[in-house]
């Protein structure tokens, strides 16, 4: 669908929205200040991908959800992403633009652990939220799409993990659209600080298969020094959903940033995921997997920057590319000068199903140091013949060689998935998207 990226809404709405929901004066303006800046922004330039006429602007923007008063009355896709035999204690659902359900440990709120949704935070926890929101990761002002969505953000969470704190359990959050036109321009802010430690999960789901809406993603993890953070999601928007995510980790000295991403989407996708490693001995680690089908366009670009002494970067992208579906795979890994003893290492492999299917590999090392070590693996094909023949000289049908092979090919991500009820749905999402 061509749709030119003009504003759907005025300076009113923008202001009318952030005064019902008791937004802080600087949230206020700084929406109002993005509103402004998008006029006249430009559009992101995904290499190889023109994504200027695809949809991000015709939506409905505030559509409330139900309120969930028992797990128990969540239909069964929604507790698919649920551990049944152990409810989950740290869980969020929001249900399209509704906070619907949230739950914490009460030991860790004692610890000052804060798990809520992202208009909760700006009420409750303002000062905080304002230190780190669009101020150290993501930049209001990098191009129109991040503009766009500072003035319109209408859902999210706020995740701080404070001092010293070592999480245990995943903490775990839904986004669950079953509004056909609601939009999910959704914010989520992860701050661990010093020595502390968390992992968490997220899962995005639509079902609107015709009707046009998009997804304006944004997410910020700040690792303090000698933090670690620990980022799982399931991107599973349905065809009518135009997506672009943005998620950016700023990793401080000997912290670690993990990210295991699960690419689902059935409509046309655009997404960045970008680790500054900013401190000495810093680590990130970005691993991804996709499948694409139909006619959709697909664009990921993952990199991971050398700013620290002795930081280790590491990128694994896989992809499967099916029908006449198309993706991009981007990976960089950028050393700059001072990040002396770094290593950057990276690997994108695409496999292809169809004839009419296309995948490109772009391997990108830029290094301006030289006390560093480097490295990066490429490959676009289909199916190995001779893993096929050997399977099938086992007495294996070839479909189900096939659907094997597959399934090994998008396990080292896979497999990455904290929470185990989230691993069985990616499976099996994989499982439909593939036959």
């Amino acid at each position: 669908m061509a749709v030119e990226v003009s504003l759907p809404y005025d300076k009113q709405y923008v202001t009318e929205y952030s005064n019902k929901h008791n937004e802080p004066a600087w949230m206020k303006e700084l929406r109002l200040s993005a509103l402004e800046q998008s006029e006249n922004l430009p559009m992101p330039k995904p290499d190889k991908t023109n994504i200027d006429k695809w949809n991000f602007t015709e939506f409905s923007h505030d559509v409330e959800g139900e309120m969930i008063e028992s797990l128990d009355n969540l239909p069964a896709e929604i507790q698919d992403f649920l551990d049944q035999d152990n409810k989950p204690e740290n869980l969020l659902i929001q249900h399209n633009h509704t906070a619907a359900y949230s739950a914490l440990n009460k030991e860790l709120e004692e610890k000052g652990v804060i798990f809520t949704d992202i208009h909760t935070a700006l009420r409750d926890h303002a000062d905080l939220v304002k230190e780190y929101y669009m101020t150290e990761a993501v930049g209001v002002d990098e191009h129109r799409l991040t503009a766009l969505h500072a003035a319109l953000m209408n859902s999210g969470v706020f995740l701080y993990v404070p001092k010293n704190v070592t999480i245990e359990q995943p903490l775990q959050s839904i986004f669950w659209q079953d509004d056909d036109r609601a939009s999910l321009i959704n914010h989520v802010l992860v701050v661990a600080e010093q020595n502390s430690s968390v992992t968490y999960v997220e899962n995005y789901i639509s079902h609107n298969e015709e009707a046009q809406t998009s997804a304006n993603i944004v997410t910020e993890v700040i690792a303090k020094d000698n933090a670690k953070v620990s980022f799982g999601a399931v991107d599973n928007f349905a065809a009518g959903t135009t997506v672009y995510s943005n998620r950016r980790g700023m990793a401080g000295r000997d912290a670690r940033i993990e990210w295991a991403l699960g690419q689902m989407n059935e409509g046309n996708t655009a997404a960045e995921n970008i680790t500054h490693l900013n401190g000495d001995n810093s680590e990130g680690d970005a691993k991804m997997v996709v499948v694409g089908r139909g006619s959709q366009k697909q664009n990921f670009t993952t990199n991971i920057r050398h700013f620290g002494k002795e930081s280790d970067g590491y990128i694994l992208q896989h992809g499967v590319m099916k029908d006449k579906s198309s993706g991009i795979f981007n990976g960089i890994g950028k050393i700059d000068r001072g990040a002396t003893k770094s290593n950057a290492e990276q690997e994108s492999r695409v496999l292809m199903l169809s004839k009419d299917a296309r995948g490109d590999a772009n391997p990108i090392l830029l290094i301006d140091e030289d006390d560093v070590t480097a490295g990066h693996a490429a490959s676009v094909g289909r199916v190995d013949p001779l893993q096929l023949y050997y399977m099938m000289s086992r007495g294996i049908p070839k479909k189900e060689a096939e659907r094997l092979i597959i399934h090994g090919f998008l396990a080292p991500v896979v497999n990455q998935l904290p929470v185990e009820a989230v691993k069985n749905q990616l499976t099996q999402v994989i499982e439909r998207k593939v036959n």
